[in-house]
């Protein structure tokens, strides 16, 4: 079985661990900024609170989107594999800088060069993915690695606030640290190669399957820049980051400051939040592949995450509030994979780091959305309810834009059911 499918070992295990741990030191943060330590060591109190947090994920965001258009051009001249280890490099060193920091403002510079490092995530991923699988198996390859980015926060949220309560705020960046440096970057050293062709543990008949193509995937001659439906999940991918780092972000301490749940119960639905999207992630990877209607289905997760969202304000229970919150935090996770999918389906491989850098910089709306939540939260004299009717209204406006795309698609799918 493993013999002709060496590419899910020496590529999927790798990029799964690389997002496992690259989500806990990204989103991490919405759990260690509920603890009091942390915040009375940076400063992090008076009546602009809210708006300092969301400050911190603001300009990781922004760094982190910036970078992804350079990282986009990069990782077409220098390869994958360089790509992640140089960009691993960078982030372990802002980890243990985090773990330093005795000030608001060092610990801002931290997260601003762990944008720029973590920049390179998401243009490598799709690389290694347009380069190493079938175009026929794109949705299983994508939820592979997509999965570590889901699975990890969920073990993550349970691990930080283990070591948190522990040792101390400080240890938990330095763990994380060395996660990259002893686990991540020696599996891209040691198991990753730019293309299958370059590696010796692929045979010819993998390396025939995964060159094998049809009329479909005859797209060398086409720039995803000319494809109007890339522009609407380029929209898309804007709307589901504002959603997605909203919720993210402020989840724990809505869980905590307006739902009354305990350190305990707030990891609990934390986690249990990630699973959901993680959940989102598999169920997209197999129904996009299964019903070829993946734009459909990113209309449909716009429509449950307004609806979840409106449930979230409208119930009196905490329990289902949290939940609530969680499943829209999900549904997004899978327009995320869904958008993810559609870079490579848009690209060829020679293009995939440009389109997956010009996709990752619509991370930029996340940091917005996480200010413009503390904003109105301290405008409101602590509540959530202004920020989730904002969310509410951001998903109607995906759900508008994949609106344009449901015509071309069923016209497509039609074509190929005919054809098979």
């Amino acid at each position: 079985m493993l013999q002709n499918n060496k590419r899910w070992l020496y590529i999927a295990v790798p990029i799964f661990f690389f997002w496992f741990f690259g989500q806990i030191d990204k989103m991490g943060i919405s759990v260690i900024q509920t603890d009091p330590g942390f915040l009375n060591a940076l400063g992090l109190t008076g009546e602009d609170k809210s708006a300092k947090i969301g400050m911190i994920t603001f300009v990781f965001t922004v760094s982190y989107a910036l970078s992804n258009l350079f990282w986009g051009v990069i990782i077409d001249k220098l390869g994958a594999r360089q790509t992640a280890i140089l960009g691993l490099g960078v982030w372990t060193v802002t980890m243990i800088m985090a773990g330093l920091s005795n000030t608001y403002e060092m610990f801002l510079i931290s997260r601003i060069i762990l944008g720029l490092g973590e920049g390179m995530m998401i243009p490598v991923s799709g690389k290694f993915i347009s380069s190493w699988f079938n175009r026929r198996e794109l949705g299983k390859a994508q939820a592979s690695w997509i999965t570590g980015n889901y699975l990890g926060p969920a073990l993550g949220a349970m691990i930080l606030v283990f070591l948190i309560a522990t040792l101390h705020w400080q240890a938990a960046f330095f763990i994380l640290a060395g996660f990259n440096l002893f686990i991540n970057i020696p599996m891209f050293l040691y198991l990753t190669r730019n293309t299958p062709e370059e590696h010796p543990g692929v045979s010819e008949q993998e390396l025939a399957y995964i060159r094998l193509t049809d009329e479909e995937d005859e797209v060398t001659d086409r720039k995803f820049t000319q494809d109007f439906r890339y522009w609407i999940v380029w929209f898309g991918m804007l709307i589901a980051s504002f959603l997605f780092f909203g919720i993210s972000i402020w989840l724990p301490t809505y869980l905590v400051e307006a739902r009354g749940f305990a350190q305990e119960g707030m990891k609990n639905i934390t986690s249990i939040s990630w699973l959901f999207a993680l959940l989102f992630v598999l169920a997209c990877g197999y129904l996009s592949d299964k019903t070829r209607r993946p734009s459909l289905m990113a209309t449909i997760l716009f429509g449950m995450t307004a609806l979840f969202l409106a449930y979230a304000i409208a119930a009196p229970n905490a329990i289902v509030a949290g939940l609530c919150m969680g499943l829209a935090m999900g549904a997004q996770g899978g327009v995320f994979h869904l958008s993810n999918l559609f870079i490579v389906k848009f690209s060829t491989p020679e293009t995939a780091g440009r389109a997956a850098g010009l996709m990752g910089f619509t991370n930029i709306m996340g940091g917005f959305s996480s200010y413009i939540m503390g904003w109105l939260r301290d405008a409101s004299g602590g509540s959530f309810s202004s920020s989730i009717i904002m969310l509410i209204v951001a998903s109607l406006l995906g759900l508008l834009a994949y609106l344009f795309t449901l015509k071309k698609e069923a016209a497509e799918t039609r074509l190929f059911n005919k054809a098979v």
